[in-house]
């Protein structure tokens, strides 16, 4: 007589009710995503703002006067912010244990950034203010929680977190 293996048990990302003894709880997972989509988002914008800005561009405020330097230097600042906030997304998508806190320095950095160049665009920069609050309370309140759940150990050890972090058990 022979016996066919059991299938193996597929991973789950998302469950119903609390998290039992020896899970994860996955609370807040797609508060971390919305912070990440919202980074990418912005990091677009905050690219298209800083070539925009770069080429001195008619969609910004004429004659406005900057704490630091002038509309190409905030140009380059807002562009480089963008790539940064781009970096950041990577990495958050990829789970490197860094990229929590290069996204929040990032976006702490870039929030003053639009504080200090709200001359050149009010509505824009009180606009990525606010984005980038909700992105930062995303990522401080409910980054440090594994967003998925790989595969089960070997003999049963527990779940295993996407990211090579074993969680409590």
């Amino acid at each position: 007589m022979t016996t066919t293996p059991a299938a193996p048990i597929p991973p789950t990302t998302h469950r119903a009710g609390p998290a039992s003894d020896g899970e994860e709880d996955l609370k807040g997972a797609g508060v971390v995503e919305f912070a990440g989509i919202l980074i990418a988002i912005f990091g677009i914008f905050n690219i298209i703002h800083g070539i925009g800005a770069i080429a001195k561009s008619h969609a910004f405020t004429t004659n406005a006067h900057y704490i630091f330097g002038n509309l190409r230097a905030w140009g380059w600042v807002m562009l480089a912010f963008g790539i940064l906030q781009l970096i950041a997304v990577g990495a958050l998508a990829r789970g490197r244990p860094w990229a929590r806190w290069f996204a929040v320095v990032v976006l702490a950095l870039n929030t003053l950034a639009h504080m200090l160049a709200l001359p050149s665009y009010p509505i824009w920069s009180v606009l990525v203010i606010g984005a980038n609050v909700l992105a930062l309370y995303g990522l401080l309140a409910y980054g440090g929680k594994s967003m998925f759940v790989g595969t089960v150990g070997a003999a049963g050890a527990g779940p295993q977190s996407g990211r090579g972090i074993q969680p409590p058990v």
